[in-house]
């Protein structure tokens, strides 16, 4: 499983949402699952996920899709 698909279903696993909603639209509040508590889920699952701890600036920082690729490039996740 590559990195994009393990972030991907991070996301579709944690949110209970569809492939084909994951995108640059996608963000904090947006969508009802991603409130503070889907929030603190979804930063669990990709923790767990790469193996890393994020910081609590990036924690409060993921607040969009994309942005999370952003942040997990800090931890050496590569994105292809």
């Amino acid at each position: 499983m590559t990195n994009r698909e393990k972030y991907n279903q991070a996301f579709i696993e944690t949110l209970e949402i569809t492939a084909d909603q994951l995108g640059d639209d996608l963000t904090y509040q947006s969508i009802e699952a991603w409130d503070s508590v889907g929030h603190m889920q979804l930063v669990s699952a990709l923790e767990d996920a790469f193996d890393i701890m994020m910081d609590t600036d990036d924690i409060i920082d993921l607040s969009s899709y994309p942005l999370g690729i952003e942040i997990l490039k800090k931890y050496d996740v590569e994105f292809s």
